[in-house]
């Protein structure tokens, strides 16, 4: 797996609860490629953001059955959430509010 932050980091998730998170634990909560394991989005998150990663958490949020159009049903993708908690004192200041 590539190293380049860009390819393993897709989006930052902003809901009340990663704010919350954010907020009590300095945990900062991204979606990543599925295939990149802890160790690869902890270096990612280091390199991107010039922070300090203390831990990191990943799940794999499951694909959801749909309707899509007239088909009766679908899948949409399943995905991979990180829980990216950093050093005290250290923030993401882009996320910053």
């Amino acid at each position: 797996m590539s190293h380049d932050s860009r390819q393993l980091i897709y989006s930052h998730i902003a809901t009340e609860r990663t704010t919350d998170l954010r907020t009590k634990n300095n945990e900062y909560v991204f979606r990543v490629a599925k295939k990149a394991n802890k160790h690869v989005i902890k270096k990612a998150v280091e390199n991107a953001f010039k922070v300090k990663v203390v831990n990191v958490r990943t799940l794999v949020v499951p694909g959801k059955t749909r309707r899509v159009g007239r088909h009766p049903e679908g899948k949409t993708v399943s995905w991979k959430k990180a829980f990216v908690r950093l050093k005290d004192g250290e923030v993401i200041s882009i996320f910053e509010t």
